[in-house]
């Protein structure tokens, strides 16, 4: 088992000496450490310090706030460590997950993230509500994408000539989205259904779904 710590400064003008030096009398043997912002989760010293990390370690940190700045995130982070079976202490709030109030407060911290999220819903229906009554609601709009572009694609990676990230990248989608839309394209195929491009009076190009053969 080793003690762990973790310390995060905001800027480079921030001194992050108290932080490492609670964490040396804590008996820390490795200190990881970031200068950004905890809104960013994607903090090379946090990610080294998630590899890093063993079944049986603790986690320590200065307060709450050096590891995440939402309920949110620090719910995910800990729920990380706890898959590693990794304690986690953060001397400030006086929480360690290894204690019966330490796993309580974070009972809380969860339902607390939970009632932001409702929240959040509730304020979002009461503005569709409110814009449909207006008339101005239009929706989720589909994201448009290049159904030629991305036919050639799909028979590229079919045939292990690219990967999936380059066809995200090239159609500028998000791996969800790619898949959705491999999963439809493969479901009209199936059926016999086809996109096949064409250009209406103006010259404008767009692209039709039709039934397949001649």
């Amino acid at each position: 088992m080793a003690r762990i710590g973790y310390v995060r400064c905001s800027s480079a003008d921030q001194n992050p000496a108290r932080q490492e030096q609670l964490l040396q009398e804590k008996g820390c043997e490795k200190v990881f450490s970031d200068m950004l912002s905890g809104k960013d989760a994607n903090r090379p010293g946090l990610q080294a310090m998630l590899d890093y990390i063993r079944e049986g370690d603790e986690l320590y940190v200065e307060s709450i706030s050096r590891l995440a700045r939402s309920t949110r995130d620090l719910l995910q982070i800990v729920d990380q460590l706890q898959q590693k079976g990794v304690q986690f202490v953060s001397q400030k709030e006086s929480i360690d997950t290894s204690t019966p109030q330490g796993k309580f407060m974070l009972t809380v911290f969860a339902a607390l993230s939970e009632l932001e999220r409702e929240q959040i819903r509730q304020r979002q229906a009461e503005g569709i509500a409110i814009a449909k009554q207006q008339g101005k609601y239009q929706g989720r709009q589909p994201i448009q994408y290049d159904k030629y572009l991305f036919e050639q694609l799909y028979k590229q990676w079919k045939a292990g000539d690219i990967t999936q990230k380059y066809m995200q990248k090239k159609l500028h989608m998000s791996q969800p989205t790619l898949y959705r839309r491999i999963k439809e394209y493969e479901g009209r195929q199936k059926t016999g259904l086809k996109s096949v491009r064409m250009k209406d009076a103006n010259g404008t190009e767009y692209d039709q779904v039709t039934f397949g053969g001649d």
